[in-house]
C-alpha cells in the first residue's frame, strides 16, 4: 500500500481464486480473500524487505510476509508446500486482470455475495489440491 515492499513475479501464477472461508474473512475483515498461488522462485523482491508473522490456529502456524511500514499483508508460506507462496493479488500494481478460477468455501459465503452466474464454486476445499491449477492451466490454454 505504501511502497515500501516491492516485488515482481518472473513467471506466471498457478492459480488464482477466491476463498470465502471464516478463516479468510477474519484475516481480511471482508467477506472472501483473492489467493493466488506463485512458485516461490517466481517471487523476486525488487525494494524494502518484507516482516515476517506468524498466526497461531489449531494446526501448524500461519506464516508470510508483511510490509513493516503499513502491514499489509502481502503473501502467506504455507509450511505443507514450501516450494509456494499464497500472494495477495491486490498488491500487484494491476489487477484489472484478476479473474478467480473459482470460489471455494462457498458454505461459509456470505448471504448477500453474489458470485458471477456459471462460476465454478466448491462448498469447502476442493479434494484434489491441483484441481485448482488444472483449472488455471486450462483456462490459460484457451
Amino acid at each position: 500500500m505504501c511502497g515500501a515492499v516491492r516485488y515482481r513475479l518472473t513467471e506466471e501464477p498457478l492459480t488464482l481464486y477466491a476463498c470465502h472461508c471464516t478463516d479468510c474473512q477474519r484475516h481480511t475483515g471482508t467477506s472472501f480473500a483473492l489467493s493466488m498461488i506463485v512458485r516461490r522462485e517466481a517471487l523476486q523482491l525488487v525494494h524494502g524487505e518484507p516482516r515476517a508473522y506468524a498466526v497461531a490456529v489449531p494446526g501448524p502456524p500461519r506464516r508470510g510476509k508483511f510490509c513493516g511500514e503499513c502491514a499489509t499483508r502481502l503473501w502467506g508460506e504455507p509450511a505443507r508446500f514450501p516450494h509456494i507462496v499464497v500472494l495477495r493479488p491486490g498488491t500487484l500494481d494491476d489487477t484489472t486482470w484478476l479473474d478467480p478460477v473459482a470460489h471455494i468455501w462457498m458454505r461459509s459465503a456470505q448471504p448477500w455475495v453474489s458470485v458471477p452466474t456459471g462460476a465454478l464454486t466448491f462448498e469447502t476445499q476442493p479434494q484434489d489440491p491441483m484441481a485448482l491449477i488444472n483449472l488455471w492451466r486450462e483456462r490459460r490454454a484457451r
